[in-house]
């Protein structure tokens, strides 16, 4: 019988977001494809540090130790440019860090987004800014890993945890266009006036749902992901947002409305394995205390320029 990766909550990454690549992607940066691969193969036998996505994928393959084989919740599936030839050296690192990856793509330069629906991907990290707008053309939720110092690479528990911005990320960027062309005082007034309207889906909320549904498996026992909202809205814009995740159906385990204040202390309390956010004003802080990732929005990315 074929192995199911419909009900799961599937996981694809590149394997410069999961590891620590970045002098290999210099070498090819800087002196081209055939010497990129060179250099990996001489290095096949050399360990891999980890990367701002290993916390991440680390505890949420923790999630299936609390599974059957034939249950398990979790699938996470490597996807990179890189070619075949050059794959075992991270086959080797999932193997010395004990990562229970079992499937993977390698496209010798070739847009992996083409390959993220055959997979059923839920949620795509990668360290390209390329392969994530593709991603996002192709329907899938994408975010770009942002580098990181290795001190918060390790985890700190087995519960994964996960924390969300709230407009373009979670829910449509309509609310933030609107503040970004009319400012905060028309901001203000448009929520009030929509307060009982539910905002649009954002590009990360079906992955939200998915959480959402992993953590109803738990209901009587603590579950291993918990989810926070970390956003700079305030009251009284605050109400739109429980509404809205009242009608979605989900639960958010902790939500912080801190008004425009910095969030990376709030980030750092939490303990986030991840934190996906659209603002560089806000990942330039927070990628120093906790694993970052920045989900990009065309049409913000466009009005910005």
């Amino acid at each position: 019988m074929a192995y199911n990766l419909k009900d799961k909550l599937v996981v694809a990454v590149s394997s410069r977001a999961l590891f620590d690549l970045e002098d290999e992607n210099r070498v090819f940066e800087e002196r081209g494809l055939d010497e990129y691969y060179r250099y990996q193969l001489e290095k096949e036998n050399e360990p891999l540090k980890k990367g701002t996505g290993f916390r991440l994928i680390e505890n949420l393959l923790k999630i299936n130790d609390y599974f059957s084989e034939s249950e398990k919740q979790v699938e996470v599936i490597i996807l990179s440019k890189n070619n075949a030839g050059t794959s075992l050296r991270i086959s080797s690192a999932i193997d010395t860090y004990k990562l229970d990856i079992q499937r993977s793509g390698w496209t010798s330069g070739r847009n992996t987004s083409t390959y993220l629906k055959a997979f059923e991907v839920d949620l795509f990290l990668s360290a390209d800014d390329n392969d994530v707008l593709n991603a996002i053309e192709n329907g899938v939720a994408a975010a770009k890993i942002l580098p990181s110092e290795q001190d918060i690479h390790t985890s700190l528990g087995n519960q994964v945890r996960i924390a969300f911005d709230g407009d373009a990320v979670l829910f449509s960027e309509e609310s933030e266009l609107i503040y970004k062309e009319k400012g905060l005082e028309a901001f203000l007034e448009h929520e009030k006036s929509n307060r009982d309207n539910p905002l649009e889906k954002g590009p990360f909320a079906k992955l939200l749902v998915t959480i959402a549904n992993i953590q109803n498996k738990f209901k009587d026992k603590e579950s291993p992901i918990r989810t926070a909202l970390v956003t700079a809205r305030s009251a009284p814009a605050h109400e739109r947002v429980i509404k809205t995740l009242n009608v979605w159906g989900v639960r958010i385990d902790e939500a912080f409305f801190l008004g425009g204040s910095e969030k990376q202390e709030v980030l750092k309390a939490f303990g986030a394995d991840i934190f996906f956010d659209d603002q560089d004003v806000h990942l330039n802080l927070s990628a120093d205390v906790v694993p970052s990732a920045k989900v990009i929005q065309k049409s913000i990315t466009e009005f910005e320029k």
